[in-house]
């Protein structure tokens, strides 16, 4: 069955979204919706005729879905909402409730709710988006696609923390990982284009949030995240993992409440926190260049975060086969990637200089004991399969 399937990824002050005409997988149109809730928002789209750019009113989520389904008509990528069948919307944190894709019924809505106290962040932009959606399409089906989904295979000594058992059985604390539909992309594309190297992959997505998974038959044993978003790698302005007796020691010395604690270190630590001048790796690159120390620090830092956790992930795989980079900086980034991997000669890494600058699909030599890929992540693609696969149900 032929349908039009739209992929949302809602953030605090964006709506990205990608039309797919199901089951051929073709876009026919893409775009954003950046700088909601500010004076002047900014509206971009791709479709086969050309690109639209333009400055727009975009005060809330309600008002930038009304302006992506005005856009897709007034450029006829569509004649009538009733030929959108279905939304699939990229949810941060399903928790212990749901393990794959779910049509979004008022139980659902209920739970995203529930579980923004796990993903301040994340959660309730995306119910902000499901809930716009609702309203404009009724006739569509709106499934929800979460990032702790294919993570849901993280076995319980990998995913519980050392505090008492209590916690756990109470609110559900354990290490949930995140960025599932990137993995389960990369995952896939792997088996696809090398099977034989696919049975255990290290798969890093490095953007402005950043996370590594390690991968056996197919299957999440391990993500760098934890009980939410935070943990694990350095990022753009996370802290990732750090002692938790620090969180104390500032309550006490700097008089910082829970609230200004969480703003700390979801929105003033990792590269921005220790460079003190950006969160963008391209301008510390930049910086370092031109001599400036904490950032030469903060990337010094960063990779080096990422070397321990591929480092523990080759142990707890047993061996690894394929290590890939996605997302912004892993796809782009020929310097981070080759950092990175100079301290993995020692298991017979070789990197191909020539290829890695040219961010070409493999960039290990031939002779490279581990295979090393750059593979574009397509998170949309994966949303469209999941919500296809309801409606053709």
């Amino acid at each position: 069955m032929v349908a039009k399937i739209l992929s949302i990824n809602s953030g605090s002050s964006s709506l990205k979204f990608k039309l797919y005409l199901m089951p051929a997988e073709v876009v026919v149109a893409s775009g954003q919706v950046e700088r909601i809730g500010q004076a002047k928002a900014h509206f971009t789209m791709k479709t086969e005729p050309g690109k639209v750019e333009e400055d727009v009113q975009a005060k809330s989520h309600d008002q930038a879905v009304s302006l992506v389904i005005d856009q897709l008509l007034a450029h006829q990528v569509i004649k009538e909402m009733m030929e959108i069948s279905g939304v699939g919307h990229r949810v941060s944190n399903g928790g212990a409730y749901y393990s794959q894709a779910v049509v979004i019924d008022e139980l659902v809505e209920q739970r995203i709710d529930e579980l923004s106290a796990l993903s301040p962040l994340h959660n309730p932009v995306n119910l902000l988006g499901i809930r716009a959606f609702k309203k404009l399409l009724p006739q569509a089906m709106q499934v929800a696609v979460f990032d702790t989904a294919f993570n849901a295979t993280i076995p319980q000594a990998n995913a519980l923390y050392a505090i008492p058992y209590d916690y756990y059985e109470k609110y559900g604390i354990r290490k949930y990982g995140f960025h599932g539909p990137s993995h389960q992309y990369i995952t896939e594309q792997v088996q696809e284009r090398f099977p034989t190297m696919s049975h255990k992959i290290i798969s890093c997505h490095l953007g402005s949030g950043a996370s590594i998974s390690a991968i056996k038959d197919g299957q999440t044993i391990d993500n760098s995240m934890g009980f939410t978003p935070l943990a694990g790698l350095m990022m753009g302005t996370r802290s990732g993992d750090l002692d938790p007796q620090i969180l104390p020691f500032l309550q006490e010395h700097e008089g910082l409440d829970i609230q200004e604690i969480k703003n700390l270190l979801n929105a003033k630590s990792g590269l921005l926190g220790i460079s003190g001048y950006s969160n963008d790796i391209r301008d510390l690159e930049k910086a370092q260049k031109e001599g400036h120390q904490r950032a030469a620090l903060a990337l010094a830092m960063f990779i080096h975060r990422i070397q321990t956790y591929i480092g523990a992930y080759a142990a707890e795989l047993n061996g690894v086969e394929t290590i890939v980079f996605t997302a912004g900086i892993g796809e782009h980034d020929s310097y981070i990637r080759s950092k990175i991997m100079q301290q993995f000669a020692y298991l017979g890494v070789r990197i191909d200089e020539t290829q890695n600058q040219a961010n070409e699909l493999v960039i290990s030599q031939r002779d490279s004991a581990i295979n090393v890929l750059v593979i574009p992540t397509d998170e949309e693609i994966v949303i469209a399969r999941d919500t296809y696969q309801h409606f053709s149900h």
